[in-house]
């Protein structure tokens, strides 16, 4: 079956509006500065806190 009458593109967006994309929460990393997720480590420098520090190996291109 077909609709009887025709939704405008008003209607069908003020339904949809809250099937938008939330916002990603980035904090500063303490130590560099830089944007990182919260609860996770610093893609930058590999802090995590001050007990805990990763170490970040880096690649040879050889």
């Amino acid at each position: 079956m077909l609709p009887v009458k025709k939704m405008s593109k008003s209607r069908t967006r003020t339904r949809r509006s809250h099937h938008r994309l939330s916002d990603v929460n980035y904090s500063v990393c303490k130590k560099c500065s830089s944007a990182k997720l919260p609860h996770a480590a610093c893609d930058n420098c590999g802090y995590v806190n001050p007990k805990i520090t990763l170490d970040l190996a880096k690649e040879d291109d050889s």
